[in-house]
């Protein structure tokens, strides 16, 4: 039996669409997991363009995190995309988890972004 990730889609259509009515101009910081590694990047919604981005497959953090999939992974994940949406500009965002629960990995992110000086 093959199963289908419509519940998933759902979910992260229903986070979107209140991003959406929450945002107020701001850029998301919109999260993706895998199994093995973990992306974070900051999307200008108005201009459809990525402001910043940081994966663990970065060339700066490939080294310095072994594995992609611990949430020590996405502490260093979450403080290098702050580090260049401030960079770029940008320090006020509005958090997209996609489908996913805040919790684990996602919060790590997400709280190390904020340690890094992304208000959100």
């Amino acid at each position: 039996m093959a199963y289908s990730n419509k519940g998933m889609e759902r979910r992260k259509a229903r986070v979107r669409r209140s991003i959406r009515l929450r945002a107020n101009g701001r850029p998301r910081l919109s999260v993706f997991r895998s199994d093995k590694n973990i992306y974070a990047q900051v999307i200008d919604d108005k201009s459809g363009r990525t402001v910043a981005q940081a994966s663990t497959l970065d060339k700066d953090l490939k080294g310095k995190v072994g594995n992609g999939s611990n949430q020590s992974a996405a502490v260093e994940v979450g403080k290098l995309v702050a580090e260049r949406a401030v960079k770029a500009g940008v320090s006020e965002v509005i958090f997209d988890r996609g489908s996913y629960l805040y919790h684990g990995r996602v919060k790590a992110l997400a709280d190390a972004a904020r340690e890094a000086g992304l208000k959100f």
